[in-house]
């Protein structure tokens, strides 16, 4: 009996056995977005690095009496007080200002009335209030973020605050893409009869971007042996990855496997027990991945978020490349075929969890299915009809 297909676990497995994180290199923070950290960030000092207030009002001491109180000086941001807190004073002091020597406590304006020079206070201070000490945030030697985080927008400010100009983050992956077929045209062309747009390079350009990868160059090759060997021996010189959309089958005009064997790609798997994306291929070069992807635009974007991009978060040293799975209920009745399937879902939270509605007709053909659809939910190979409310691993999109 031949063997079986592999699943989408160890297809997965195959692909990220075979990911090695690129190296690292300084990335300045103010471009760091999506990067991924190579290294650990450490606090290179106390955030905040002083005790400060954390109200516009007055410093005073809490063993002070109400008042009134002679105003001395004042504190701002930047620009500190220039004298320490005697007995019967205050320090005018705004919100983040450093907290003056003497003073152990602040009142909020609100809680004041000011006269003449002099303030007094509405009630007895408690020793401490509203004051933000140093270290409250971070201390000095704490490892703020580990290696292998994907750096958010919360994320980079934590590094600016451990002190950070610059943070150590893996190379982005160098990524070509080869579209193939005589039926393709740019998007925006006339067509004539038979022909389509080429939707798969700018969709598949857009799915690397949003991977932290980098798109560098697209080509598009008619299905044609020569030239397609040519293209894929420019794609491989020196892309850390390659990605063909198209031509990986076994018809009379498909010659991307050939063509990558001759080249020297060993494959590591080709078909999946998947639908829609059975026909991906996926081999290696040296240290180089190649992915051949269905030629089906919905096909050739599931595979991608399946196996790609876990590859491309992986070679970046992410500490998670595969996406978090969660678990929610069919909202109406599947039917089920002869593979695994990846649905097209609508997801909405109820009082019993998390629903997931098909996002419309679920035809590989059907790219519609994609626009709006929250997760993939996987569907297990079978007969029938899986009934609405059976429980589904989901992955979001």
């Amino acid at each position: 009996m031949p063997d079986a297909l592999p699943s989408i676990e160890r297809a997965r497995a195959e692909v990220l056995s075979s990911c090695a994180p690129l190296a690292s290199e300084p990335v300045a923070v103010g471009i760091a977005l999506d990067r991924v950290l190579a290294a650990d960030v450490v606090a290179a000092a106390d955030a905040p690095p002083f005790d400060n207030s954390a109200m516009d009002g007055f410093a005073v001491r809490s063993d002070a009496s109400s008042g009134p109180l002679q105003v001395v000086d004042e504190s701002r941001a930047g620009a500190p007080a220039s004298r320490a807190l005697a007995p019967g004073e205050a320090i005018r002091i705004s919100t983040g200002a450093v907290l003056p020597a003497g003073a152990d406590a602040v009142v909020p304006v609100e809680q004041t009335r000011e006269d003449d020079g002099r303030v007094t206070l509405a009630a007895a201070v408690a020793p401490g209030q509203h004051v933000r000490r140093a270290g409250e945030d971070l201390r000095a030697g704490a490892t703020v973020l580990r290696a292998g985080t994907r750096l958010g927008p919360a994320e980079l400010g934590a590094a600016i605050a451990a002190g950070a100009g610059a943070v150590p983050c893996a190379r982005r992956p160098s990524v070509e893409l080869l579209t193939t077929g005589d039926e393709l045209r740019a998007p925006g062309a006339e067509l004539a009869p038979g022909e389509i747009h080429n939707s798969n390079g700018t969709v598949l350009g857009a799915l690397v971007a949003r991977a932290g990868a980098r798109t560098a160059g697209l080509r598009a090759v008619p299905d044609d042996a020569e030239h397609t060997e040519a293209a894929l021996a420019a794609t491989l010189e020196h892309a850390d990855v390659a990605i063909v959309s198209g031509g990986i089958s076994v018809g009379p005009h498909d010659h991307v496997k050939g063509a990558l064997r001759r080249l020297g790609v060993r494959e590591r798997f080709w078909r999946v027990d998947l639908q829609p994306g059975k026909p991906t291929w996926f081999g290696t070069r040296g240290a180089q991945l190649v992915f051949g992807l269905p030629g089906n635009p919905v096909s050739s974007f599931v595979t991608f978020a399946l196996f790609v991009r876990p590859a491309l978060l992986a070679l970046q040293g992410a500490a998670r490349p595969l996406p978090a799975q969660e678990h929610a209920q069919l909202a109406q009745d599947v039917p089920r075929r002869g593979r695994q399937q990846a649905l097209r879902v609508r997801l909405a939270g109820g009082a019993d969890g998390l629903h997931a509605t098909p996002n419309g007709p679920q035809g590989s053909h059907v790219g519609s299915s994609l626009v709006g659809a929250d997760a993939l939910a996987f569907v297990p190979a079978g007969e029938g009809v899986l009934p609405a409310g059976t429980p589904v691993v989901v992955e979001r999109l």
